[in-house]
């Protein structure tokens, strides 16, 4: 038990140290972490994505606690959340100190530049995986392809979006399971 809360501590370390870009940015990793380790699936990682979405709180941390859970209950969601947010701790209090020297350092800009889009195609690329390897549901699919639309056209709240699309998921999860 102690080589998993080890392993489960080291992973989610990594996540949040290379995670850069806010929680989504964590998606590559995690969707790594279910391929390697197995111990959640990349079906229970779009659900702990969807419930981190509407939930408060960052999201990377919040799936984190999730797929901790999962993999060991309620220690193993401490371990992750702890090992997750450990870094950006760290950084934090590093930067904190020194953040006058690095506010107008131009190769800090430049790695930041270059940083954003490819935590950009990295999270494009875990989206499009769970697209193809979950189980899509083609009312889902379409309020999805509805939004992205309705967002290009009109920018909308994302809270409103998230609460329409949780409501939506809500009602098919209900109808659903009493067999309408």
């Amino acid at each position: 038990m102690l080589k998993l809360y080890l392993q489960l501590f080291l992973q989610f370390f990594h996540v949040g140290v290379f995670s850069f870009g806010g929680g989504y940015a964590t998606l590559p990793f995690l969707y790594a972490i279910s391929e390697e380790y197995h111990w959640y699936t990349t079906k229970q990682l779009t659900d702990m994505l969807a419930i981190s979405s509407i939930t408060p709180g960052p999201v990377g941390v919040n799936v984190a606690t999730f797929a901790g859970f999962v993999t060991s209950g309620i220690i193993g969601s401490l371990i992750a959340t702890t090992a997750v947010i450990l870094p950006s701790f760290i950084i934090v209090t590093i930067v904190y100190n020194v953040l006058d020297k690095f506010k107008t350092n131009r190769y800090v800009k430049g790695a930041v530049r270059g940083i954003k889009p490819a935590g950009c195609a990295l999270l494009s690329a875990v989206g499009i995986r769970l697209i193809f390897t979950s189980n899509l549901h083609l009312l889902g699919t379409l309020l999805l392809l509805f939004f992205i639309i309705i967002n290009l056209i009109k920018k909308q709240d994302p809270l409103l979006i998230l609460g329409i699309s949780a409501a939506v998921g809500f009602g098919l999860g209900y109808f659903n399971w009493i067999g309408v």
